[in-house]
């Protein structure tokens, strides 16, 4: 039996361990034979599998938010790792979810001291002032929620693990660029995307809500910025306007849900970093599924391209 992680499962291995369900899809073979697409995951990573004939009982087990039994072995298809499962049998005795949810790789109190200095790094009073506000609102949840509900950072703890990241990037561009204006740049990144806390339903099998759906993470946070600099009475400050610009424009493109494209330096490498620090996320994701020298299977959110692990 191996009782391994499932970041660490390896071609062969035989697999009769606990796991979390997360997507369940039901299909139909050219035989006419019934099968079942899953993806399983404990908190290290997660990987689909297949179950072929299978029967009513297995249904009914095999649905997202369930942790079940799987029996199988990992096999390799198309360069990339996937179950063969054999069966889905129900656990005996209690477990916790998050056990089985994928976790950032930073503690909750290094991201939150990263986070905290970042604040007071701000020189300008009211960039610093509406970032803290703005953390302080959500602090429970941004160090609980993943960034998205897949694709990039979905983890517990993606969405300050992405913050931070950005950070990072900033000062390193900053450093370069004298003509950026750090403090925007930081209260913008800081602020982005904390609409996502009511745009997802939260850290474990994460959908979006309804108005997540409706009205987006984009146009929340930016009137959650207005109302917030309403109390201070800064709502018609230079600061406050290019804030929301930036949080209003940081897709960078109108099919990418920014109703306003770039318009300041700054909006434009928050865009940038923003979008390098999420796709170089999902190249981690496919480096731990991939072995060194192979291609990937098609990545959707990276254009559906296969790219190879070099060297």
């Amino acid at each position: 039996m191996n009782q391994k992680t499932v970041s660490s499962w390896a071609e062969a291995d035989k697999i009769n361990q606990p796991v979390l369900i997360t997507q369940s899809t039901r299909g139909v073979t050219t035989a006419g034979a019934p099968y079942m697409s899953l993806v399983v995951q404990d908190k290290t990573g997660s990987m689909e599998g297949k179950l072929w004939d299978v029967k009513e009982e297995q249904v009914a087990l095999a649905e997202p938010g369930k942790i079940v039994t799987i029996v199988g072995e990992v096999l390799k298809y198309r360069n990339s790792l996937q179950l063969r499962i054999h069966n889905v049998l129900p656990v005996t005795g209690d477990f916790d979810p998050t056990a089985f949810v994928n976790v950032s790789k930073f503690s909750k109190e290094f991201l939150k001291g990263k986070i905290d200095a970042a604040i007071d790094s701000i020189s300008d009073d009211i960039y610093r002032g509406i970032s803290q506000m703005c953390i302080e609102r959500y602090e429970k949840e941004f160090y609980e929620y993943p960034a998205a509900s897949k694709n990039h950072h979905d983890f517990l703890g993606g969405l300050a693990t992405h913050v931070v990241a950005m950070i990072d990037l900033a000062d390193e561009v900053c450093k370069r660029y004298e003509i950026l204006n750090r403090d925007l740049l930081i209260a913008g990144i800081l602020t982005h995307d904390l609409g996502k806390i009511i745009e997802l339903s939260g850290p474990v099998l994460t959908e979006y809500t309804m108005q997540g759906k409706l009205l987006g993470h984009i146009s929340m946070m930016q009137s959650i910025v207005y109302e917030l600099a309403l109390t201070q009475n800064w709502q018609d400050t230079e600061q406050i306007t290019c804030l929301r610009h930036m949080i209003l424009s940081h897709h960078g493109q109108y099919e990418y849900g920014s109703p306003v494209l770039p318009m300041v330096a700054e909006a434009e490498v928050l865009h940038l970093i923003d979008n390098l620090d999420a796709r170089l996320n999902m190249f981690e994701k496919m480096f731990e599924v991939t072995e060194v020298g192979q291609f990937s299977g098609r990545i959707f959110s990276l254009e559906n391209r296969s790219f190879y692990r070099t060297k």
